[in-house]
């Protein structure tokens, strides 16, 4: 029999109704309080543990130890971009489009080639990395730092500058699709801290204190396949509890292909809890909207899930984040 025309809309619209409804009948594990969430921020605080004064947060779990054993893990040589190109058309999932706007072109007078770059680039579209002063709770900042240290002037405190010297250390890719055998997880699914330990078990690869730790749900593969869709309402990611393990294994970044937080978020009165533990409570950063795609199939060729990771936010006084490109070097 011949098969009716494929539709993308009304696919990707059905297949965004049947994610919908899945993530309503997930277990009641799943579901927290805002009273459960408090009690993380103050169980899982790292506020004070490197001095009352300190702005860099589990940045400080890098060190000259942890450098040089990532730079051991090169062998191949071969190196993976984990930065997704940028977007320059509005749309669903891309509100702030990349501005590219060309000064100087060929055929002119002048004999040079040159252009202007802007970017709105917190959001869901555009890979960056979050400084720990992008969010608030409660008044209050990683360290107990004030909000009030946020002004029309930038950030005080806890800006994007101290991760000046760069990003060097172990990353650890944990490919949950690939651990449930799909192409991508469905929007809305949460990343259970089971999961991330049946990773750990799947791979061979233990999390450790110091590693950048990237989560992959699959995010731009669908996008490629059936199109954008607003991911700020739902969207695979993990769930809250998951940050207790990563506070246990003592890692010093998060990423992930998306925003971390799964949406909706399954936290009562939080629509992004894992940012909230991640950026206040623990000081930790957090890299968003990685495209994890390429270097997803080279650690598979290869059946490697650690490499080394570099990365060089701009030194932006003040930044509440930087667009970067990561590297992955196997």
């Amino acid at each position: 029999m011949k098969k009716a025309p494929h539709n993308n809309y009304l696919t990707l619209l059905l297949m965004t109704c049947m994610a919908l409804f899945s993530t309503t009948v997930f277990s009641q594990d799943a579901q927290l309080s805002k009273a459960q969430l408090v009690g993380w921020i103050e169980s899982l605080s790292n506020w004070g543990r490197w001095g009352a004064e300190d702005e860099k947060g589990t940045l400080n779990l890098i060190t000259p130890e942890t450098r040089k054993a990532a730079a051991t893990l090169v062998e191949s040589g071969i190196s993976v971009s984990m930065a997704h190109d940028t977007l320059v058309e509005e749309a669903l999932d891309n509100f702030s489009p990349y501005e590219h706007e060309m000064s100087a072109v060929g055929g002119g007078r002048s004999p040079w080639a040159m252009d202007r770059f802007g970017v709105s680039f917190h959001g869901y579209a555009h890979s960056h990395l979050d400084a720990v002063c992008h969010r608030f709770h409660e008044g209050k900042m990683y360290n107990g730092f004030a909000d009030t240290e946020v002004t029309s002037e930038g950030c005080n405190k806890l800006d994007i500058t101290v991760a000046e010297d760069g990003i060097f250390g172990r990353g650890v890719l944990m490919d949950i699709p690939r651990l449930k055998g799909v192409d991508w997880l469905e929007p809305g699914t949460p990343i259970m801290p089971e999961d991330l330990l049946a990773w750990e078990r799947e791979s061979g690869v233990t999390l450790r204190s110091g590693d950048i730790v990237l989560i992959r749900t699959g995010r731009w593969a669908r996008r490629a396949a059936l199109g954008p869709w607003n991911v700020a309402e739902i969207s695979a990611g993990l769930h809250a509890s998951a940050v207790a393990l990563l506070h246990e294994r003592d890692v010093a970044l998060v990423g992930s292909d998306v925003a971390a937080d799964v949406f909706p978020s399954q936290v009562e009165g939080y629509t992004h809890p894992v940012h909230v533990l991640l950026l206040i409570a623990l000081g930790t950063p957090i890299f968003d909207n990685l495209d994890l795609e390429d270097v997803a199939t080279e650690a598979a060729n290869q059946n490697r899930w650690e490499f080394l990771f570099t990365a060089a936010p701009l030194r932006i006084p003040g930044g509440t984040g930087s667009p970067l490109n990561p590297i992955a070097t196997f």
